[in-house]
């Protein structure tokens, strides 16, 4: 039966080629048998394994730090199953702390809004399930994020937030904390509105701290009341793990703490999962011990180095252009382009070009953007830890050949999106 199951296992992609996730596939043998002591450990029975709920706190506190919370001692965090689960909580602290505000003041409470930028689907979700009305900033022309007159245009008496992503999904780019921060500023002093962000994290909160530091985006700016990052991305840590901290304790409301007696235990807890493995925590901590702030920034900066490679590489090609090309300060490791308008390219699309690097098993996904500019397609790639220069030497070479082989053989049928099998971003 084992011979059987892993051969079924054969048939998935292989990890190592997955230019698409931004999820971790290089896995250290000491991380394995951390998983290994661990995989029996239930995380939320903090009283029957206070040791591992302990390292969790340490995680949290840690973070508080790294992102400069006021109060990195005493602030309010915890992990989740991943950085979507984060995202949601930072959101229902808001909509509870904006209903706890109108309330006091007797007004209504039953229109509650987000406004946010091209988002992950977790938003949407949270905003679906949580009734929430989500104001998603459309894209316009060349701009592809959000910007700060536009998320003025969407703001008043009943938003909850503003959601600026650090580290947009489709174009991977940062968009502009600071810049929408200082606008809220200027709000306030003119209508007297007063609304809080919440960073998602799900990236950069793991990339900004160590290769842009100078960059303002986190608790530095006193409107950010929380951040959700990703463990299992550029935290280096095994899938399943995610976190949310609170720029200070007050800033999670009571009302979302349940306190449970588990297992002879009084043990607090927020979270949209409960039973879940302590690895993946136990892990993070590892990590954080064995790498540190100059560790992380060894391994990161490789990365934009290899993204920023590849960027000239493929401009190099002659039919594209670039749409983020890897810079640290402008996004995470990474790198967008489309086709030029005027490209001469035999028929084929970049649907085309990533269906044929997926017969050399490159998975380097294409898909058009979201509302308003459906009609640019792009393609991505994403440089985790794991993805060496060597490697993407060897993409290079690949796409040579298929730009060779899309010469000779001119398209007369265009793959779509369905017909390349797509891409979701969920």
């Amino acid at each position: 039966m084992f011979n059987a199951v892993r051969d079924e296992l054969m048939l998935d992609g292989n990890s190592r080629q997955n230019l698409a996730t931004f999820c971790q596939t290089w896995v250290d043998e000491e991380i394995r048998d951390l998983m290994d002591l661990s995989i029996d450990k239930n995380m939320i029975d903090k009283d029957e394994y206070p040791q591992t709920a302990e390292i969790e706190t340490r995680c949290v506190h840690m973070l508080a730090d790294l992102w400069n919370s006021p109060t990195p001692e005493t602030t309010l965090g915890c992990s989740t199953i991943g950085s979507s689960e984060a995202a949601m909580l930072g959101g229902l602290a808001l909509k509870w702390q904006w209903r706890k505000k109108r309330a006091a003041l007797g007004l209504s409470t039953d229109k509650p809004n987000l406004i946010c930028g091209p988002v992950q689907i977790c938003w949407h979700k949270f905003a679906r399930y949580f009734d929430v009305e989500l104001r998603e900033i459309p894209l316009q022309g060349d701009r592809l994020i959000m910007s700060p007159e536009e998320v003025l245009k969407r703001v008043d008496e009943n938003t909850i937030g503003v959601v600026p992503t650090l580290g947009v999904t489709f174009t991977c780019q940062y968009e502009p904390v600071k810049q929408v921060h200082d606008a809220l500023d200027q709000l306030q002093k003119e209508t007297g509105l007063d609304i809080p962000m919440h960073i998602d994290g799900a990236s950069g909160g793991f990339l900004a701290p160590f290769c842009a530091p100078d960059l303002e985006w986190d608790f530095r700016l006193p409107r950010v009341k929380s951040i959700n990052a990703s463990g299992h991305k550029f935290g280096l840590a095994p899938l399943g793990t995610g976190w949310v901290i609170w720029r200070e304790a007050a800033d999670l409301p009571q009302e979302l703490i349940f306190n449970v007696n588990y297992l002879g235990g009084d043990m607090p807890t927020f979270a949209l999962n409960f039973s879940r493995p302590g690895g993946q925590i136990i892990a993070q901590y590892y990590n954080f011990l064995r790498l540190g702030r100059e560790g992380y920034a060894k391994i990161h900066n490789a990365c934009y180095s290899t993204a920023q490679y590849l960027a000239q590489e493929i401009e190099k090609l002659g039919p594209f252009e670039m749409i983020f090309d890897g810079d640290c300060e402008k996004g995470i490791p990474a790198l967008a382009w489309k086709l030029k308008d005027n490209a001469s390219t035999n028929g084929y699309t970049l649907y085309d070009l990533a269906d044929r690097l997926r017969s050399r098993g490159w998975q380097v996904p294409a898909y058009s953007m979201p509302a308003e500019r459906e009609d640019l397609v792009v393609q991505r790639i994403l440089v985790r830890h794991g993805v060496s220069r060597d490697l993407g030497s060897l993409l290079i070479d690949d796409m040579k050949r298929a730009l060779d082989y899309f010469e000779k053989h001119p398209v007369s049928h265009a793959l779509s999106a369905k017909e390349a099998g797509g891409f979701n971003h969920g």
